[in-house]
């Protein structure tokens, strides 16, 4: 067990607010420096009392508390905890594609409305961490992540007692509202306890153990399907969310900087973990007690995700990324109709197929998150500070350009493994090429995603999980659209030229970068000065 803070480096409750204001994309950790004055320990979250920090090199001490007091142990076991939960979401998507067609024929419809069924759970997959994430940014990630999957757990349960459609539709709405939203409350805690520094690498393992489910999840959903029947999915999921609840509400501890500070000062009673000591280091001596303060009631923004997907230094890139994200999801929902069709697979062999996109999906998460974003971020960290010595200022560094500069990679091998894939399948080409290709295909456009998530979490660290539910609510929309047009555009113009149609929107969309590279920062400094200014006057 790590040792606890020495005194010397022990905050106070009164500095919630102050570590919470800290930019954990600074280097300058002077600017960590917490006033003396006592707080009652046991304050709800929604009544705060706002702190300053100080960045005064005079007042500065060499003993200010670190950014954060988790152990890497710790660390690794919240990131665990955090990817475990985002399997739910990829589970709750993926097992379902292989019974498609089995689903269809024991309610008495089409393979086209079972899709919708798909289409309206990416619709709420987009809605609800908007719901979810702001209400994390306040009341703390512990809460809201069980309250999720309470909800989880319920849709589960109905879904494998559903006789109609319509109940279908309705149920995987509501499934889809407790298990989309643990991605960005997952990204939420990982803003919560990492530096730029760092990031990429973590956002890798929580990615990699979010997308297992793409891989596992399908062979699971055919052996079912094919087995026990299509229900014993959903029997599946309320078992695996039911016994996983348990282990959260036990271990999983507070991270959010507005109750938590860095780690060290212990949540409010509702918060607290029952094995909270074996998980995080705090510190009970800094709980004492204040009268007569004035607390100020912080309130839950739930527009703030949709005002981050409009602010000019992110809308660009976002759309970007939600145009070849849906090109991914829409190969992945057609794929075991068309391969059921043109190759006469059974639900165990369309399971398998899915294989290679999970294999691809977590080396592109690997790979970009340790090897790229992590080096690249430190290399030209380096650079820049060798370059422009002490003038240089956090926010001048060229953030877009370093986190983004591999895209111009990932995105056109992302275009040739679509084209690829549809025409294959068009031609009736051994099912070998287009399989192969879905490994590359999940590859790059598992790498852009990362690369986009990690640059939302570092220009946003303080709304890390509404700046997340933003990139889903792009995403999921323009994903569902794309599931949602392509059977009847398959209909109409034939499997190849739908995938050639897309594969020309994505092609298109790299001039979306372009703006990125070339505005990006000058809108991302104008934001950063206006709230700058806006903290001020409040401070005046």
């Amino acid at each position: 067990m790590p040792s606890s803070p020495s005194a010397a480096q022990r905050p106070t409750v009164a500095d919630r607010e102050v570590f919470a204001n800290v930019d954990p994309n600074s280097d300058d950790r002077t600017q960590i420096v917490a006033p003396v004055t006592n707080i009652n320990d046991e304050v709800p979250p929604n009544e705060r009392q706002p702190g300053k920090a100080e960045a005064s090199e005079a007042t500065a001490s060499p003993t200010s508390p670190p950014y954060s007091s988790f152990s890497l142990r710790q660390k690794y076991l919240i990131i665990a905890l955090a990817s475990i939960s985002a399997t739910f979401s990829g589970f709750a998507s993926n097992i379902y594609f292989p019974a498609i067609p089995t689903i269809a024929r024991s309610l008495g419809t089409t393979e086209s409305n079972i899709n919708l069924t798909v289409t309206s759970y990416m619709v709420f997959q987009a809605i609800s961490p908007t719901f979810w994430g702001a209400i994390s940014d306040v009341y703390g990630r512990r809460l809201t992540l069980l309250c999720t999957f309470v909800v989880f757990l319920s849709a589960c349960i109905g879904l494998a007692l559903s006789s109609h459609f319509y109940q279908l539709i309705i149920l995987r709405c509501l499934q889809s509202s407790g298990s989309a939203s643990t991605i960005a409350i997952g990204a939420g805690m990982i803003g919560d306890i990492t530096t730029r520094e760092e990031r990429g690498g973590y956002m890798g393992v929580f990615q990699a153990g979010l997308l297992a489910p793409l891989s596992i999840g399908p062979i699971l959903g055919g052996i079912f399907a094919d087995t026990l029947g299509w229900r014993s999915i959903f029997w599946f999921l309320a078992i695996y969310s039911g016994v996983y609840l348990v282990i959260l509400a036990l271990f999983l501890p507070e991270t959010l900087r507005s109750i938590v500070g860095n780690g060290s000062i212990p949540p409010y009673k509702q918060a607290k973990a029952p094995f909270e000591k074996l998980v995080a280091n705090r510190d009970v001596r800094s709980a004492t007690s204040e009268t007569g303060k004035k607390k100020k009631k912080l309130k839950i923004d739930f527009v703030a995700p949709i005002r981050i997907l409009f602010e000019k230094e992110v809308l660009f890139v976002l759309l970007f990324l939600s145009i070849h994200y849906a090109a991914w999801q829409m190969t992945l929902t057609i794929q075991s109709s068309l391969f059921s069709k043109i190759y006469g697979l059974g639900e165990i062999d369309l399971g398998l197929t899915f294989i290679a996109n999970g294999v691809g999906c977590m080396v592109g998460t690997l790979t970009t998150g340790k090897y790229i974003l992590d080096k690249d971020y430190k290399k030209y960290k380096r650079k820049y500070a060798n370059s422009n010595g002490e003038q240089s200022q956090e926010e001048d560094f060229p953030i877009e350009k370093i986190r983004m500069r591999t895209l111009w990679i990932w995105a056109p091998l992302q275009w040739i493994s679509v084209i690829i894939f549809g025409w294959t399948i068009d031609k009736h080409q051994h099912i070998s090429i287009p399989i192969i290709f879905s490994f590359f295909l999940a590859w790059s456009a598992m790498s852009i995603q990362s690369i986009i998530t990690t640059f939302l979490v570092d220009i946003f660290p303080k709304q890390s999980a509404s700046a997340t539910a933003a990139l889903n609510l792009a995403r999921c929309l323009v994903g569902a659209l794309a599931t949602g047009v392509i059977n009847p555009s398959i209909d109409r113009i034939g499997i190849g030229w739908s995938f050639t149609l897309w594969t020309g929107l994505m092609m298109a969309s790299i001039a979306l970068v372009g703006v990125q590279f070339k505005y990006g920062a000058g809108w991302r400094k104008k934001r950063e000065q206006r709230e700058k200014s806006k903290i001020g006057g409040n401070d005046a």
